[in-house]
């Protein structure tokens, strides 16, 4: 069964589902061990950023929070709507908005790792304890070859 996605656009200064996006961010942060953020941090960053919302009917089911430099600092995708395009979709919508597309990921998270792969994401280098618990990171950017724009200008009209 097919399910219809809305992805919508919440503006730089902007506090617009902030909530729904924090709920979201520590369901996944309790099944996967990922996305650690304090909550006056999430909210801050995500208020300054560019956030791609996903819904499907009103529930927030994924969203990417994009600096204006093109760096994701949150992508998250519910657990249950993993596995058919929305994070590509996500990702696909902050390419089209920058000419470089940055984020980090943890060493440890396999999952994460493979899909950014998967997208064309290089690793550029890693940064030892880069995170608040000491987790260490790599420093992703995605490629610049016309063959990934493409793919990613597809993805959005999908």
């Amino acid at each position: 069964m097919s399910v219809k996605v809305d992805i919508r656009v919440v503006g730089s200064g902007s506090d617009e589902h902030v909530e729904e996006a924090w709920d979201l961010k520590e369901r996944i942060r309790k099944e996967d061990g990922v996305l650690k953020q304090r909550r006056s941090f999430f909210t801050d960053a995500y208020r300054r950023s560019t956030v791609h919302v996903a819904f499907v009917d009103d529930d927030l089911i994924g969203l990417a929070a994009a600096r204006r430099d093109g760096y994701i600092l949150f992508l998250a995708v519910d657990p249950e709507h993993r596995g058919g395009g929305l994070g590509e979709q996500l990702v696909a919508r902050v390419a089209e908005d920058h000419a470089t597309v940055t984020c980090h990921a943890r060493t440890t998270n396999e999952n994460a790792l493979q899909f950014y792969e998967h997208l064309g994401f290089e690793i550029k280098r890693r940064i030892d304890n880069y995170y608040e618990d000491g987790g260490d990171a790599y420093y992703l950017k995605l490629g610049s070859d016309a063959g990934i724009t493409e793919r990613l200008s597809d993805i959005i009209r999908r």
